[in-house]
């Protein structure tokens, strides 16, 4: 086994033990190792995907749970989109530290525009995610806009890497030119094989920065979504 292999499985079996044991305490993450992040993208570019593959690596579902695994609609389960915009809390160790890392997994159809915009007031960078093999699209420009207008920091990530017609060469040339993103800077991943998968959350923790406030102060929060079980 690779040895990305193995520190995936430790990682997985790790957090696992931990959550059904009750380890972890939200009193356990200081602000500095907290990160709020959302995955923006056009439709089909596979954000749901690379949701479902990073919530499996740090072991916050199973290897085996379906896929689209935070689309919980309907209609999102019959047409393979999101409409909803759906969190996940993912507990990450990097170079010896936990780290508590919120993702927001958005809608890429530009129906569903509110949903992103909401979605990134509550957050301090965002995953800007791209299909190597198509490229820059209407709802990545309008996206990317959204984020910059809100001054938070970008990830720029190159997906479906695995296929064949991927062009990461001519794909970075047109996010270096759209949003003056540089080659060197762009990821490049397989959200469906797992490719690159093991440089994501680092970058997540490294380039977005902490939330600010202060702990020992009155509490003030965005309520960002509900949920009534009747």
């Amino acid at each position: 086994a690779s040895s990305f292999a193995v520190e995936e499985l430790e990682q997985q079996e790790h957090v696992q033990a931990s959550i059904k044991n009750g380890d972890f305490d939200l009193k356990d993450f200081p602000p500095s190792r907290v990160r709020n992040f959302s995955i923006i993208a056009h439709i089909d570019h596979g954000k749901s995907t690379l949701a479902d593959r990073l919530m499996q690596y740090t072991g916050a579902i199973q290897p085996n749970s379906r896929s689209q695994y935070l689309d919980k609609l309907q209609v999102e389960r019959e047409r393979g989109i999101t409409v909803k915009a759906q969190t996940a809390s993912l507990v990450y160790r990097h170079m010896g530290d936990w780290y508590l890392l919120n993702l927001i997994d958005t809608p890429g159809h530009v129906d569903f525009n509110y949903e992103v915009s909401r979605s990134l007031s509550a957050c301090q960078g965002a995953i800007l995610l791209v299909d190597a093999t198509q490229g820059i699209q209407a709802q990545t420009m309008a996206n990317f806009y959204l984020a910059f207008d809100q001054n938070l920091t970008m990830l720029p990530i190159l997906n479906k890497m695995d296929m064949p017609a991927a062009n990461s060469e001519k794909v970075c040339q047109e996010l270096e030119l759209a949003f003056d993103m540089q080659p060197e800077e762009v990821l490049l991943v397989s959200a469906k094989t797992g490719l690159g998968i093991q440089n994501v959350l680092p970058a997540v923790i490294k380039g977005i920065d902490a939330p600010q406030g202060q702990q020992d102060g009155p509490l003030r929060l965005l309520l960002f979504d509900a949920y009534y079980d009747d």
